[in-house]
């Protein structure tokens, strides 16, 4: 966000920016939902404040999607809707860690994971994934780190920032050892529906049902629904804990706007055509940008198997000097990729690997040559 916001004052400036920053679709949210919103608004019931958790039609469509092709039917009162996703793993996080609890991720991780770890007093612990394994999460590295202390697991499939895609087969095995183990589970499936060349989703709750009694699951409409702005996520999971996390949210932020909230029914109920269309685009894409990358000298990349981020290595370049500046790390790569050749990238620092940039490819046709353009030329000229 960072990243996009100087990127976006340098367009105000002036200056003729591409941005592969922010993580969020270029497309318009669909119409049918915008107009269902444009009813909600006339409508003056939403006027009004309504539960904490969600309004009840919303809870229930949510329970009905998340339940289609899994071993078990989860109920409405297992549902709480929240500002976003991001608000769900806060309140995920805050119900259920205590002090000095620890918690299990995988990295690279996406910066808020780990922030919201130490906010609510809980201990992060990483878990490396690497470039050779496609950054795939495994059982027998989680098992490593469990320690008397550890109270979850957080997993995130399709990936932000790697692009990876966890198999049946790797989810029943961690299922399997956080059963053992008795490990909370905390899934975050936002990009769920932006998968691509043979890849599956597969939700953690389908490889084995028991793991639903301690799993937590964070998805929302954003990502699949191009509704980034308007603020609308969920959490699923154990009764107790839902009640605990919807306690919280009355006493924080109460209900989420009624408008919102309207537009996301709207959403779920209105199939998922207007998903395809910019999965497909999202597709073409990743293509071009995993081919042109794996050109560009000095970068070695693996295709990313889900949600629109490219996770180049880079680190071929560290140590190089380009436009008069030798790099030290990805973040002044970063630096002088925006103020020399106009291109704003995510420097790896931000996802605990550094030696990495991270690119999203939600932009249109002709920003993402132009952008991908820029950065071949500005990469070769690294000596």
């Amino acid at each position: 966000m960072a990243v996009d916001a100087k990127a976006k004052a340098m367009r105000a400036a002036g200056e003729d920016v591409i941005g592969f920053g922010a993580g969020e679709p270029d497309f318009p949210t669909p119409t049918h939902i915008v107009e269902a919103a444009r009813q909600a608004a006339l409508d003056p019931t939403t006027h009004k404040y309504s539960p904490s958790a969600g309004l009840p039609d919303l809870r229930n469509a949510i329970a009905e999607k998340t339940s289609t092709n899994l071993p078990i039917t989860f109920e409405a009162s297992q549902v709480m809707v929240t500002n976003g996703a991001k608000q769900a793993v806060f309140n995920t996080l805050a119900s259920i860690v205590d002090p000095g609890d620890e918690v299990i991720y995988a990295t690279p991780v996406w910066s808020t994971y780990t922030e919201v770890i130490k906010l609510v007093e809980g201990v992060p612990v990483p878990v490396r994934t690497t470039q050779e394994n496609n950054f795939h999460l495994r059982a027998e590295d989680i098992e490593r780190v469990i320690t008397n202390h550890t109270k979850a697991l957080l997993i995130v499939s399709p990936s932000n920032p790697t692009g990876a895609v966890l198999s049946k087969q790797e989810l029943g095995e961690i299922a399997n050892l956080a059963l053992d183990k008795n490990i909370m589970i905390i899934t975050d499936e936002i990009y769920e529906h932006l998968v691509y060349e043979g890849n599956d989703f597969t939700s953690i709750v389908k490889t084995n049902p028991a793991i639903a009694e301690q799993t937590i699951i964070i998805n929302g409409v954003s990502k699949s629904f191009a509704m980034t702005g308007w603020r609308v996520g969920w959490m699923i999971g154990p009764q107790e804990i839902i009640k605990a996390a919807t306690d919280l949210q009355s006493q924080t932020t109460s209900n989420v706007a009624n408008i919102a909230q309207r537009a996301a029914l709207a959403a779920l109920q209105g199939g998922t055509g207007c998903i395809e269309e910019m999965r497909a685009a999202f597709e073409k894409r990743r293509e071009i940008i995993y081919r042109e990358l794996s050109l560009m000298p000095g970068i070695t990349i693996t295709a990313p198997e889900g949600a629109f981020y490219a996770f180049p290595n880079v680190s071929g370049l560290i140590g190089r000097k380009i436009h008069g500046n030798t790099l030290t790390d990805t973040t002044q790569l970063a630096q002088v990729a925006l103020e020399a050749a106009k291109v704003a990238v995510v420097p790896g620092e931000a996802f605990e690997a550094p030696g990495y940039l991270r690119l999203s490819y939600a932009l249109s046709d002709e920003m993402l040559n132009e952008g991908l353009n820029r950065l071949h030329e500005f990469f070769t000229s690294a000596v």
